[in-house]
């Protein structure tokens, strides 16, 4: 929801608002060079500008971290997910706000080898879609692996198995609530993005990140 407020809030605003506020996120250092001696906010001056935005940009952070609390919270609100819930990392990133399920020393989400979703990971993924399928925004899923060789005589290997387990866990989501409109991409990285870059075999590095777009909302269904 936190989400929400945002995207209303800039809907809300001028067309000349909205321009400069595309602006900012695409070029920040060219939007405030662009405003100096006046532009968003009449009757100030550039550094005013800047903190007015950078205020903003704050208390948008802030909602999705609230946003993020929320759902890791719910998730370990369900006894038999407390432990597993240590495995589910919540964090604001440029791109919005990004879950990910990362394996511990047991594969908590996946069987080894395989895109077959594992009960836990199951339950923590519908936990998750009842909250993004409630909001306007765009998503990413993003399926990741450690650096250990993995391959079939057919050709199949890490980047078949990352992007698969990332279609394991978007098939869960849709059914519980996520929206296909909402859907951006499914990214499988193999282990081109480690989590862990000094040890690439780290089992941390298997994980799937769900990423809520914080700059985008989809088309009305």
């Amino acid at each position: 929801m936190m989400a929400l407020f945002m995207v209303l809030w800039i809907v809300g605003q001028s067309k000349q608002v909205k321009q400069f506020v595309a602006a900012y996120f695409k070029d920040p250092g060219a939007f405030f060079e662009n405003t100096k001696g006046g532009g968003m906010f009449q009757g100030s001056d550039a550094s005013t500008q800047e903190v007015n935005i950078d205020q903003f940009l704050k208390r948008e952070k802030e909602k999705l971290k609230q946003m993020g609390d929320s759902i890791l919270g719910n998730i370990k609100k369900v006894a038999e997910l407390s432990e597993l819930s240590k495995q589910v990392k919540v964090e604001v990133v440029q791109e919005g706000l990004r879950i990910e399920l990362m394996e511990g020393s047991d594969a908590f989400f996946f069987d080894v080898g395989t895109a077959s979703l594992k009960g836990g990971a199951v339950k923590i993924l519908t936990i998750i879609a009842g909250t993004i399928g409630k909001l306007p925004n765009f998503i990413v899923i993003e399926g990741h692996t450690d650096s250990r060789p993995y391959g079939r005589p057919d050709g199949y290997g890490n980047f078949e198995l990352s992007a698969d387990r990332a279609n394991s866990a978007r098939r869960i989501l849709m059914s519980h609530g996520v929206r296909e409109s909402q859907l951006d991409a499914i990214r499988g990285y193999a282990d081109t993005r480690l989590r862990n870059t000094e040890n690439p075999f780290d089992v941390t590095n298997r994980r799937i990140s769900i990423i809520i777009k914080s700059d985008s909302k989809v088309k009305k269904d």
